[in-house]
């Protein structure tokens, strides 16, 4: 699947009482991040709710200044919903800070119910993109859902 790519600089509101971005605003942004994948591999941003933010962790902190550049792809897609995996790093050097997993259900602006999107996965590009999918089928098998669509 196509890669999206947003960016923040993180300044001093963004840190929490150690200096370092804060978890909080990392989530955020995280969860914004794989809204733009969601949105554009849709072709709408109607109708996409956040249901879970899986495995969210920091690989290291993220200093003040710092450029740190967001990139989503979706990795999994059943019916009604889809996985998008988010990896932070910082645009100028590549260090990873963050990764995380968002999945996001399609419903009916109408009755609230599920909908099914029209997502459906290519092959994957690399090796990373290899791991993310594999990473979203571990996901889905510890809540009990295997690899239903």
């Amino acid at each position: 699947m196509k890669e999206y790519e947003t960016s923040h600089l993180v300044k001093q509101e963004d840190l929490n009482h150690h200096g370092t971005l804060f978890a909080a605003r990392a989530a955020g942004w995280l969860v914004e991040a794989a809204f733009v994948a969601a949105g554009c591999a849709c072709g709408t941003s109607e109708g996409i709710v956040c249901r879970n933010l899986h495995e969210m962790s920091f690989n290291r902190p993220v200093q003040k200044g710092r450029i740190v550049r967001f990139c989503s792809r979706v990795v999994y897609a059943g019916r009604s919903s889809f996985m998008v995996a988010v990896t932070a790093a910082d645009a100028l050097t590549g260090d990873i800070y963050i990764e995380g997993m968002i999945t996001f259900v399609t419903i009916d602006g109408q009755t609230g119910g599920k909908k099914a999107h029209s997502i459906c996965l290519d092959a994957p590009k690399d090796d990373r993109e290899r791991r993310q999918r594999k990473q979203a089928e571990k996901i889905r098998a510890q809540e009990g859902r295997g690899d239903r669509p």
